[in-house]
């Protein structure tokens, strides 16, 4: 029996978290299209793999992040879905523009929009509160 377009997308979308959850970078990858655009939280959109492995590069450099109680909800047709979550974190190296690092550990609740094509990700949009977290480790 096949996956109902919501249940596959509500799938694919647990998979991509379950892969960053346990760091498994090169799964998270399988799971974008070449093409996907990455909105950053307050930033500029990113566009393609490449930028998403240096956006990643980035982040595991600077957090020690874990995700949960994740709730993940998609539409009809499979083609959208939102997660909602806990981040867990550990600010581990200075980040540019932002507070000094010294192992601060915060925890912040954020959310995600995905566009879906083809079976994988096409379009990954976080959102989290930056004053609340600035908050936490400044």
């Amino acid at each position: 029996m096949t996956d109902s377009p919501t249940t596959a997308a509500t799938r694919l979308v647990q998979a991509y978290y379950a892969a960053f959850n346990a760091g498994d970078r090169e799964t998270m990858l399988g799971l974008l299209t070449d093409d996907v655009a990455h909105d950053l939280n307050q930033g500029a959109r990113e566009t393609g793999r490449e930028a998403f492995v240096a956006f990643m590069q980035r982040m595991d450099t600077s957090y020690r992040e874990r995700l949960e109680d994740i709730v993940v909800m998609a539409n009809v047709d499979g083609t959208r879905a939102a997660a909602e979550y806990v981040v867990h974190g550990e600010y581990l190296a200075d980040d540019a523009g932002l507070p000094p690092a010294h192992g601060q550990r915060y925890v912040l609740p954020g959310g995600a929009f995905f566009a879906i094509r083809d079976g994988r990700i096409a379009r990954v949009s976080n959102y989290y509160n930056l004053e609340d977290w600035i908050a936490q480790v400044g």
